[in-house]
């Protein structure tokens, strides 16, 4: 609009207005251009951040590269889990089972098998195998891997409310301006292209045009900031999902506990010895899949003497790799025995598996219990004797817990977020870690609340404050039944069946570690393990949120400000307080400081954030109508007191504007009083500088009457005095909106 109006200006040889406003035109592009493309850096950087990696053989050694770097001629592997890097020819495996639906929209898995091809973008459902790369990039069959991951620039509900906001007053701003019209043109017979010259400026007054630079700039620095603490935005908008998170549901492994497995306890059955099971449970591991139970157990067989050459003795002929659904591994092994397989995974399915499970399954169940009362996790190894399998023992692995878990975990309850654990492990394990943790006691298993109906699982599931022996997909009912009960749930997951429940949750975060499968489908993806980080994200969003609502009180004040002031004043007393060039200079002093609120030095809630739309309408409307008083009472002193001429006194009124705005985001910038926390450098500074750049203009004149430095540093004084006021004013009618609500 403000093009057409410099269009107007030219066609009614108004050349300085022309000149003017094309100059302002230009410079308001030139910031808003620089603002946006700063985003969209922090953004670029932020996908880089997210770039696939892949397992690749180069020099004879298994190494992770990023999938950007992938040549065709390279060897990698691929297994459960992994985004398809790249368009890959099968080589040496089994099987795999692969999802293509993002590719495709088929939704049912492929399976393939060697000489088959792997799409890049797929995501591996099941199995492992070494691949040769025929094909990278936009070379590849489907083109890049981005089509998997959500688009980046997606609205939240947050996003929607503030354009709303932005809707009304451009809304506001039209039948104000449209009364205007009907007044200047059918009863004061105003040239009509001179009145809407001025009414097109208006309206620009009113319309929030940095609104879009204020969002993504807000958002890319909190995401850049958090991104430095170890959590990678990959939505931008998710941010706002965490300032309203009230419920946070935490894999126990990796998150609450650190994930390095220690092979605490061993304990053989029948006639087999402590040196077999670490040899039965090393050959059932793969050193290459860098898998934390296989490291303890391997690690475990090295530092036992002599065991290392015994285990040389055999040969890995066919491996089949953990599956998250069948819960064991299987290998197929030669040795000076012969040929036999050997399973390894969850004790109640390896037990399940064996011959000798009636005789031995009390004992095997007593200390699986005893081995859980001490936090240990218990892993179980069968081995195929005359083709039937004979439980060989039990694996007692112990995840301490992070340092800072029962801290974290109390900062997080402080800040009214409700932590659940959520397991696959046994209750028992899960009740220990609980405890040390500081978690409550009410722990329940899946079995509690899966066969009941709806309105009886959700009570189970918002009061327990704990999960065990649940399934991926539990985790994705668990989300769905607090999601029903109107809690804003986040998620942590780590593999390619937590995926369902990632999308699900309001906020879901992949933990260090994590599938690529994982790590797309989530909004967070950690670097470092621990829930420290979480609580990093929960504060930083609630500060973004804060950010982003001052601005919105802030945009309301002003446009209900200067549109009633500048409007009434026409109507009622036949007087233009301000020119077109004047409230275009305006808009553009106004929205240069605003920018920097990104950079503002907030407090973070102490509870979840939400769009309180009633709060906001009434701050803003009370401060903006201050701000009428306040400019109406500035008008009459310059017009019945100090009788200054009318350009003069439009020069005198358009400073008070100037300064007046610029402070009111000081007022509008957090619910105590304006110093309390003080505002960021930057933000300061931003408005110090327009302020003096409009003071500049109104005292020597450019292209306005001049004013003279006594008018000026009167102003000043009118418009501090008035922001003092008004700001102890806000502080009294939060703490009444309080008591009422």
């Amino acid at each position: 609009m403000i093009e057409v109006a410099a269009a107007i200006s030219g066609v009614i040889h108004r050349w300085e207005d022309f000149v003017i406003i094309s100059l302002l035109l230009i410079l308001n592009g030139v910031v808003g251009f620089w603002q946006e493309h700063k985003a969209d850096n922090a953004i670029d950087l932020l996908k880089q951040k997210m770039a696939l990696n892949a397992r690749v053989l180069r020099d004879g050694q298994w190494t992770q590269k990023p999938a950007r770097e992938l040549v065709p001629g390279d060897v990698v592997r691929v297994r459960s889990g992994d985004v398809v890097p790249a368009d890959l020819k099968l080589l040496e495996g089994e099987y795999l089972q692969v999802d293509e639906s993002a590719l495709t929209g088929e939704s049912l898995p492929v399976e393939k098998k060697s000489d088959g091809i792997a799409y890049s973008g797929s995501v591996i459902q099941k199995g492992e195998m070494n691949a040769l790369v025929v094909a990278t990039g936009m070379n590849t069959y489907f083109g890049a891997t981005t089509k998997l991951v959500a688009e980046i620039r997606t609205r939240s509900h947050f996003q929607k409310a503030v354009l709303n906001i932005g809707n009304y007053l451009i809304v506001l701003a039209g039948c104000i301006v449209a009364i205007v019209l009907v007044v200047e043109e059918l009863f004061r017979h105003t040239p009509f292209l001179e009145t809407l010259q001025f009414a097109l400026v208006l309206i620009v007054a009113a319309i929030p045009a940095a609104l879009p630079a204020v969002m993504s700039v807000s958002m890319a620095v909190g995401a850049t900031k958090l991104a430095k603490k170890g959590a990678i935005v990959s939505k931008l908008v998710s941010i706002e999902e965490m300032a309203g998170m009230d419920i946070l549901c935490s894999d126990k492994t990796g998150t609450i506990t650190q994930n390095k497995l220690k092979l605490s306890e061993l304990v053989p059955f029948g006639d087999f010895k402590e040196n077999d099971l670490l040899i039965y449970g090393s050959l059932a591991s793969r050193e290459e899949d860098n898998d934390p139970i296989d490291n303890a157990i391997l690690q475990k067989a090295k530092e036992t003497e002599s065991l290392e050459d015994k285990i040389k003795t055999y040969k890995v002929d066919k491996f089949t790799p953990f599956d998250p659904v069948i819960k064991h591994t299987e290998a197929t092994v030669k040795g000076p025995e012969g040929e036999f397989k050997i399973a390894k995974g969850a004790p109640q399915v390896i037990l399940g598996m064996s011959s000798n499970k009636e005789e031995i399954r009390q004992k095997v169940e007593e200390k699986v219990n005893s081995m859980a009362s001490k936090g240990y996790r218990a892993l179980g190894v069968c081995v195929e004797e005359e083709r039937k399998y004979r439980f060989a023992g039990l694996f007692g692995l112990y995840d301490p817990p992070h340092e800072d878990s029962a801290e974290t975990i109390k900062t997080a309850n402080s800040l009214n977020v409700d932590v659940k654990m959520v397991t696959g492990d046994h209750l028992s394990i899960a009740k220990e870690i609980a405890s040390q943790v500081g978690l409550g006691t009410n722990i329940v298993t899946a079995d509690d609340f899966v066969e009941k109906s709806d309105s009886e699982a959700q009570e189970i599931v918002e009061k327990a404050d704990g999960f065990a022996q649940v399934f991926p997909e539990h985790k994705y009912k668990i989300v769905e039944l607090l999601q029903k009960k109107e809690h804003i749930v986040g998620m942590t997951g780590d593999g390619v069946n937590d995926v369902p429940a990632l999308k699900m949750a309001d906020a879901g975060i992949a933990v260090a570690g994590a599938t690529d499968a994982a790590k797309s489908a989530a909004d967070i993806v950690f670097t470092i393990s621990g829930l420290s980080t979480i609580i990093n994200a929960i504060k930083e969003s609630r500060k973004i949120f804060q950010r982003m609502k001052s601005y919105a009180i802030y945009r309301i004040a002003e446009t209900v400000r200067v549109l009633f002031f500048i409007a009434t004043a026409i109507i009622v007393f036949n007087f233009y307080p301000v020119t077109a060039i004047m409230i275009v200079l305006l808009a553009i002093l106004n929205d240069a400081p605003i920018m920097a609120i990104a950079y503002d030095n907030v407090r973070y809630s102490q509870v979840p954030e939400e769009w309180n739309m009633r709060e906001v309408v009434r701050m803003s409307t009370f401060l903006g109508i201050i701000g009428v008083i306040v400019s109406f009472a500035i008008y009459y002193i310059g017009a019945r007191i100090l009788y200054l001429s009318p350009g003069v006194l439009q020069s005198f009124i358009f400073l008070k504007l100037a300064v007046a705005g610029h402070l009111t985001i000081f007022i509008a910038r957090n619910r105590g009083h304006f110093w309390s926390p003080p505002p960021g450098k930057l933000l300061f500074w931003a408005a110090v500088v327009t302020k003096v750049l409009a003071t500049l203009v109104a005292v020597y004149g450019f292209y306005i009457s001049p004013i003279g430095w006594k008018l000026a540093g009167f102003i000043w004084i009118y418009a501090l005095a008035a922001f003092v006021i008004t700001d102890f004013m806000k502080v009294k009618l939060y703490e009444i909106m309080d008591r009422r609500e």
